[in-house]
């Protein structure tokens, strides 16, 4: 049986604690993802999802419960331990591309590994390898403004896979992009989680998305309400 890579249990997770305006956005959420899975959490704006993504993504704690991201309880960790994580096990697609105006499309998806102390020469093998994967050899030099949005998006997809991660995190990855434009990240997630066996979990409003993965979970009002299996799936 596939290792577990994502487990919550009993999450919560509230701001503004002890005071009268206090507000409580996840309500006991339970989760578990297991590796090779493309999941999706699928909610409206306010439901809480963007919340989620953060505590997944070890970009915040939870107020209480317990979360284990690949075997390592987040709840132990100091914050440079979290900054190595999400450096080594996580790959972030965020839907505002979030690459590095000045640096070239090859040195985006070369930082993660640079952090990591990767030797230049590996760095530059691995990024050129992986903007080739998403057919992006001919764009090796362009800068982030001489891209289209699909290219921005399909650097930071390259990005995310720099350091092997054991899963990569997509917030709303086709919320800025056309709807062709959308369909093509969404066929290289496909391709990644197909070919190199890639967990994924994918973060959208997007109900149509969402049914192209193996399983949906629906967030709503800061609870999970619904799990479903999709039997059909086959990309």
């Amino acid at each position: 049986m596939d290792k577990i890579v994502i487990e919550m249990r009993d999450i919560i997770k509230n701001f503004f604690i002890g005071s009268p305006n206090e507000l409580k956005i996840l309500k006991n959420v339970d989760i578990t993802v297991r590796s090779g899975e493309f999941v999706s959490i699928v909610g409206q704006s306010g439901s809480g999802k963007s919340t989620l993504m953060n505590l997944i993504g070890a970009l915040d704690r939870p107020t209480a419960g317990f979360y284990a991201l690949d075997g390592a309880d987040i709840a132990k960790l100091n914050d440079n331990r979290l900054s190595d994580i999400r450096n080594q096990k996580i790959g972030f697609v965020f839907q505002t591309f979030n690459l590095i105006p000045r640096s070239t499309a090859i040195r985006n998806v070369e930082l993660p590994m640079l952090y990591s102390g990767v030797p230049a020469g590996k760095r530059r093998k691995k990024a050129e390898e992986l903007l080739q994967l998403i057919d992006m050899g001919d764009r090796f030099d362009h800068l982030p403004n001489e891209l289209s949005g699909g290219q921005k998006q399909r650097v930071a997809i390259a990005r995310a896979m720099a350091n092997d991660p054991a899963i990569i995190l997509a917030d709303e990855p086709t919320g800025a992009l056309d709807s062709s434009t959308g369909r093509m990240v969404m066929d290289i997630f496909h391709k990644l989680h197909r070919e190199q066996g890639k967990t994924i979990v994918l973060i959208t409003h997007n109900e149509k998305l969402a049914a192209e993965t193996q399983r949906v979970l629906t967030i709503h009002d800061g609870r999970i309400i619904n799990e479903s299996v999709n039997e059909t799936f086959n990309f």
